[in-house]
């Protein structure tokens, strides 16, 4: 019996320290930064917060980030969809290799993606002339950013999309076909419906992702001012600046839409669970 309680007292002390290491660390790494942005950020009150955000660069480059974003983001739902299809229902050589290929964007360095697009799509490289011939310019424009944006954020729609995708059923698709349904028919009726959760999750991921993307977005974009100056990149000048309100001014907006998709993405979690039951 005592050796029992002893077990006990010993399991119960260890969940405490998990779980007040799991807080503390929560505490240091998340909530303090996210109160310390806000604390300073509203130190000179809101009408001067409001300033530093409605100037005509900083209102611009927010625009531009959410635009970007939306765009990437409802591409993003088509490809990344119709790539975890094909991975999951079709059979080919070297599917493995190109399943884990899925994941390269999260190792590749951001810097270096940049990069990679400049060399690939810049004025001097071969598709660049192409594009450029034909009145396109990709890099040191929006094309080029969105471009950065659909490649680091790729694998989030894949990688939601996909385990929902191995885990269906295929006896109400092939019913459905047995009742006359056509494939485009079949797969709005009956597979979208249960793949939805899944992409939106997809979506607010990668849609989170894109409002504070820098590494990549800075090569690719130039940083021009009223043309591709994302959030991002801005509030990186204005730090160089030395104008840490300017910075904090768009910081506060993109947390707040990072913060306001990480409800969204709950509750679309628990409409998922909803649904599954």
């Amino acid at each position: 019996m005592k050796d029992k309680r002893r077990r006990s007292q010993g399991t119960r002390y260890s969940d405490v320290i998990l779980r007040s290491s799991g807080f503390f660390y929560i505490g240091l790494l998340v909530i303090l930064p996210i109160v310390a942005i806000t604390t300073e950020a509203f130190k000179g009150g809101i009408s001067h917060l409001w300033q530093q955000i409605i100037q005509p660069q900083a209102l611009y480059s927010l625009k531009l980030t959410f635009l970007v974003a939306v765009i990437m983001v409802v591409i993003n739902i088509i490809t990344g969809t119709a790539t975890a299809w094909v991975l999951v229902r079709y059979r080919f050589p070297l599917k493995n290799i190109i399943n884990a290929l899925v994941d390269i964007p999260f190792a590749i360095p951001t810097v270096v993606t940049g990069i990679m697009l400049v060399v690939l799509y810049g004025p001097t490289s071969g598709f660049g002339q192409f594009f450029g011939r034909h009145g396109i310019e990709i890099i040191y424009n929006k094309p080029g950013i969105i471009l950065a944006l659909l490649f680091v954020t790729f694998p989030f729609v894949v990688r939601t999309v996909q385990p929902v995708l191995m885990e269906m059923d295929k006896d109400m698709e092939e019913a459905a076909q047995t009742l006359g349904a056509s494939r485009f028919c079949t797969f709005k009726r009956v597979v979208l419906p249960t793949l939805l959760p899944a992409i939106l999750t997809g979506a607010a991921l990668s849609f989170s992702r894109a409002l504070g993307e820098f590494g990549s977005i800075v090569i690719v974009a130039g940083n021009i001012p009223f043309k591709t100056q994302v959030s991002s990149v801005y509030i990186y000048g204005e730090i160089e600046s030395s104008n840490i309100q300017g910075a904090l001014g768009l910081g506060v907006i993109l947390l707040a839409s990072s913060l306001l998709v990480l409800v969204i993405l709950n509750l679309i979690q628990r409409w998922n669970s909803k649904y599954e039951g």
